[in-house]
């Protein structure tokens, strides 16, 4: 079966060389492969809307047939390509701006087309803009295949459920269309089904009520009734989030056996006289986060913990606290962050608790004078440092602990995996604490960091009041300019922040140093406004910064460097323009510069032109929540998985095939529970009703290891 399931697709019935090459493109090269091309959606006779019944907003699949095709416009800016579909009920209007020359030339007058999309209101007539289409019907010279299948109009209106298929506009224009991948589809499924094995145990399979893995490829390409669909995809998606967290309950089983690290036995002078110096109580889920970082420094087995907390929870003292244990027990600590400014902050934070405890701290960043640099490797190699704070110049070969037993990594979904791992390669085994202010779904916490033990700080300290958000208009901006004013004019101080996207950055940078001078000249006028950017050098950025945090400014204007780290309670307003522009992630980092103070704070999204349904979404999302997990799970929801097990961050690349952890989350929990149960009770998969288990994993998973060890 296995040597079946790996053979080359050029040699499927249907494919060919040709054909082969543009699989290829897509990442598909064998018969196993293929068969994991799943439909990204069907056909469905009894879930057809008729276009009379649709109403604005509807998300809806409409069949009918074209009557009227229309193309406008010699210059792309303004090309249009129209059609009208028509059912027995009425008539909606397609409309695509983007692509219309290559759309006009697939969609033809009498074609039956089934298209779907978020239906809207224009002079009271239905219309989808950029559907989802699929053609139902195709001449003999488009579908490239003489045989005398029926096409899928007939199979639609014989009841059938009728798969549909991702193509790329290659694919497409080489006649290689969802209907004939279908037809390979076809030949592939009943060639290699008979021969599919099963790849979870006869227990498993009995517990979860799960069809069987060959009734399940069939089905889900081919289905027979909407219930054994449903049974189909329940299978594939529960298998394949299975073996995912199989992975995960492999790793931490490894992690807890094998990877012994120094126990940190005492709890001493310096975590005593820390604790006594604190001006205010901490919360209840710092003590219990706190507790829970004492228990696994003090277990002999290497700490691995992810703390993720709210902007403003006190993630930073929490750690400050962790790095006291460790110099209790005579260990250095190492305190990476992903930006200068971050790493700034967080060591003035930092000296500002500890140099009454005589703790030696250094900053260690890309730019600094030779000299001074030397000195600070020299301090950090004799031990004399106890505790470095930096970027990722702390992981450059020249670094050399003399005692590394803890490493602090803050914000550690902007590094590399290979930028972590190389901080715990500077010494054997450290205790690891991951902490991240952008909150993480439940969901993507059990897939991305399911190795992990993950705390939560779920409390906010008592002064802080809710940031109240507001979405405006450009054209409302003098109103919001004004707001400024007068939060200046009582002593606080305000943040203004311009959009730095990569593909127009000095565009970008060129309007944000404009508007800087504009508001500088003309609107601010009574009082000093900084700039900051990433172009600027760092001595530049730290003196506005230090300009900024003394008051001496009272507005900073700048692009992104201030989303993480900026800690001003005195801050009270931050406008963010083009808002639309942002990530939901990255707005909520930066609402989360103001609001650090007793006092009541503000955040205006300011926005231009119409916004899509994504960005409306994401803007209103911010306007209603200052909950950073519901916020997330929006965004999560918004922008797809992440890549899961590798070394990307993207959010529109996944290793997951069928399964959406965001949707899926009690399959999730299922398949969850099944797999870390079963490495309790047979940690090495030995057992020889696990022997398939065993196999499946070493085949399909073993590879990927590598790199899901370091979080």
């Amino acid at each position: 079966m296995t040597d079946l399931l790996k053979k080359d697709l050029m040699y499927l019935k249907g494919v060919g060389p040709k054909r082969a090459e543009l699989f290829y493109k897509q990442n598909i090269r064998t018969f196993e492969e293929l068969l994991t091309l799943f439909p990204r959606r069907y056909l469905d006779k009894t879930a057809i809307k008729s276009i009379a019944s649709l109403r604005e907003g509807d998300m809806a699949t409409v069949v009918g047939e074209v009557r009227h095709v229309q193309f406008f416009g010699k210059d792309w800016k303004s090309q249009r390509f129209t059609a009208q579909l028509w059912d027995k009920t009425g008539r909606i209007d397609l409309i695509w701006f983007q692509g219309a020359p290559y759309i006009s030339k697939i969609i033809k007058e009498g074609d039956a087309l089934a298209a779907f999309g978020k239906v809207g209101m224009f002079n009271g007539r239905p219309q989808l803009t950029h559907p989802d289409i699929d053609k139902l019907t195709e001449s003999k010279q488009e579908d490239g295949d003489s045989d005398q299948q029926p096409n899928d109009f007939q199979l639609f209106n014989t009841g059938k459920i009728i798969a549909l298929y991702p193509t790329s506009d290659a694919m497409k224009r080489s006649g290689l269309n969802t209907r004939t991948v279908r037809k390979i589809m076809r030949s592939l499924v009943e060639q290699v089904t008979p021969f599919i094995t099963e790849n979870l145990p006869p227990a498993i399979l009995e517990q979860e009520n799960l069809m069987s893995l060959a009734d399940a490829y069939r089905e889900i390409h081919f289905p027979s009734s909407k219930e054994t669909l449903a049974q189909a995809r329940y299978r594939l998606k529960w298998t394949e989030l299975f073996y995912m967290q199989l992975l995960f309950a492999l790793r931490k089983q490894q992690t807890a056996m094998h990877v012994k690290a120094t126990s940190f036995e005492k709890v001493g002078d310096y975590t005593h006289r820390l604790y006594q110096m604190l001006p205010y109580e901490m919360t209840n889920a710092q003590k219990r986060v706190i507790k829970e970082i004492r228990a696994d420094m003090k277990s002999g087995s290497q700490m691995n913990r992810l703390v993720q907390g709210d902007v403003g929870s006190g993630k930073t003292l929490v750690a400050i606290f962790s790095m006291m244990i460790a110099l209790d027990n005579h260990a250095q600590c190492a305190f990476m962050a992903p930006t200068e400014i971050l790493a700034t902050q967080h060591y003035l934070t930092l000296k500002k608790f500890l140099e009454p405890l005589n703790v030696k701290i250094a900053l260690l960043v890309g730019q600094q004078r030779k000299k001074l640099r030397e000195e600070i490797l020299s301090a950090i190699a004799s031990g004399e440092t106890q505790i470095v704070v930096g970027t990722h110049a702390l992981i450059e070969d020249k670094v050399e602990f003399k005692n590394l037993g803890l490493a602090v990594i803050d914000e550690q979904h902007r590094f590399g995996v290979m930028q972590r791992k190389a901080l715990q390669d500077k010494a054997t085994n450290p205790h690891i604490l991951l902490m991240t202010a952008t909150p993480i779904p439940r969901t993507l916490t059990m897939t991305q960091y399911g190795d992990l033990d993950v705390s939560i700080i779920d409390e906010m300290p008592k002064n802080r009041k809710p940031i109240i958000t507001y979405l405006r208009h450009e054209s409302e901006r003098e109103e919001v300019l004004e707001k400024i004013k007068e939060e200046i004019r009582k002593g606080r101080q305000a943040y203004i922040v311009y959009p730095l996207v990569e593909e127009s950055e000095k565009v970008d940078l060129a309007a944000a140093v404009e508007s800087y001078e504009n508001l500088k000249n003309n609107v601010f006028d009574e009082c000093r406004v900084g700039l900051i950017h990433g172009k600027m050098l760092p001595y530049e950025k730290e003196e506005e910064m230090e300009m900024f945090r003394t008051g001496k400014s009272r507005v900073l204007v700048g692009t992104t460097v201030i989303e993480v780290g900026v800690d001003v309670p005195n801050a009270t307003i931050i406008m963010i323009e083009h808002a639309e522009r942002f990530g939901l992630a990255q707005l909520h980092q930066l609402r989360g510069r103001v609001g650090r103070g007793s006092e009541q704070s503000y955040c205006y999204l300011v926005y231009s032109g119409r916004l899509s349904p994504d960005a409306k979404e994401r803007l209103q999302a911010m306007e209603q929540s200052n909950d950073g997990f519901y916020i997330s799970e929006v965004d999560a929801r918004l922008r797809g998985a992440g890549n899961i097990l590798g070394t990307e961050q993207s959010g529109n690349i996944s290793d997951l095939k069928i399964a959406n952890p965001s949707e899926d989350v009690e399959v999730l929990q299922s398949a969850k529970e099944a797999a870390f149960n079963l490495v309790k009770s047979d940690p090495q998969l030995r057992k020889p009703e696990h022997q398939v288990v065993r196999e499946y994993y070493l085949n399909h998973y073993h590879e990927r290891f590598g790199l899901a060890d370091v979080g």
